[in-house]
């Protein structure tokens, strides 16, 4: 006599695999990571992937992990191999307008939906990095620091950090003076200075404190000069 939901035994796998294996063998799978990258920016887009591995460990995909740990050079040596090797895989761009209108929290719940909807198949379950996603096709687990613990999420974390760092790059050239390429729309320093000279972009989170507060602050150095 079967029993619902089966009974899930954890071994310890090799890397990031555990959680993966487990529901595989429990017939679960194909077993998608999704993770985000610019949640914390006030500038640029929210950039959500998707990813699924294929079941056994593959040695040009061993030094995966959570996409802020690694180097730029090594993230920029996965995202390749995580888009050959991959079973499927999804990169869905949320701009900043967009963020504006839905809110930080709904659009990377919604971007997360798309970036699942858009694999080329369909999981037969979803870890998510940390957020409770409704709406899925299929079941899911929201995974506190899944990146450091899902191999699916770490490659979803690269392809979506390095996919974003490559947008901000080249808003460097569309947008500059604000050092994009630098700190890739966060709120350091370097770009609080620029900010406060020379007033929001198209690209900044317009509804962001900080970028609502360098626009006020813009507009009353110019009142003083008029």
């Amino acid at each position: 006599m079967s029993s619902w939901p089966p009974r899930v035994v954890i071994r310890r796998s090799a890397g990031l695999r555990t959680m993966e294996s487990a529901l595989a063998r429990t017939g679960l799978g194909p077993v998608a990571g999704v993770d985000e990258a610019g949640r914390g920016a006030c500038a640029g887009p929210l950039v959500i992937a998707a990813c699924v591995l294929a079941p056994k460990p593959q040695a040009a995909l061993a030094r995966l992990d959570d996409s802020k740990k690694l180097t730029e050079r090594a993230r920029e040596e996965l995202f390749p191999a995580i888009k050959r090797l991959a079973l499927a895989w999804s990169v869905i761009a949320v701009p900043a307008g967009e963020v504006d209108q839905i809110g930080i929290h709904v659009a990377n719940i919604e971007g997360m939906r798309r970036a699942v909807a858009s694999l080329d198949l369909e999981p037969g379950y979803v870890l998510t990095d940390g957020f409770r996603v409704p709406g899925l096709t299929a079941p899911s687990l929201p995974v506190i620091g899944g990146d450091g613990a899902a191999a699916c999420i770490a490659a979803a974390s690269v392809l979506a950090k390095v996919t974003r760092d490559r947008v901000m790059t080249e808003m460097d050239d569309t947008h500059p003076g604000y050092g994009f390429a630098i700190h890739k729309g966060y709120s350091t320093p370097l770009h609080m200075d620029a900010l406060d000279e020379l007033g929001p972009c198209p690209e900044h989170r317009m509804t962001y404190a900080n970028v609502v507060a360098a626009g006020v602050r813009l507009e009353q150095r110019a009142g003083r000069t008029g």
